[in-house]
């Protein structure tokens, strides 16, 4: 019953990671390359961690696994978002067929600072105010 339980993870794992790595080959801009890639490439190694702490089946390896699964789903996605973050104020462009750009004209290339929306800045002059 355990081996079919790490086949199941290990595969799934294992799909996960390759279909992370056909995204990164078939999306068209740096952005949903990243998308796929924070996704299914953490959840495919969580997976394949999973399948490890199950064949070993000690304490030790179990907690180790925990660990690194947690320290992956922390840092992946701020590493996504601050590496978008960073190729959009570089100049990356979006893909051609992207319909909103949320940060268009609101980051000055020159000071590096990004205005809020117009909304946001009012309700900050009526707080300062009072």
């Amino acid at each position: 019953m355990i081996d079919i339980l790490i086949y199941i993870t290990s595969s799934l794992g294992a799909i996960f990671v390759l279909l992370a790595a056909i995204g990164i080959l078939r999306m068209p801009d740096q952005y949903l390359r990243i998308s796929v890639n924070t996704k299914a490439a953490t959840l495919g190694v969580g997976l394949l961690l999973a399948a490890a702490a199950i064949f070993f089946l000690d304490v030790s390896v179990t907690t180790r696994v925990i660990a690194v699964i947690i320290f992956i789903l922390i840092t992946a996605p701020v590493g996504a978002h601050l590496i978008g973050r960073t190729s959009y104020f570089l100049g990356n462009k979006l893909w051609d067929k992207s319909v909103i750009d949320d940060l268009k004209g609101k980051y000055n290339k020159s000071t590096h600072e990004l205005k809020g929306d117009d909304k946001d800045s009012k309700e900050d002059k009526s707080n300062t105010e009072e």
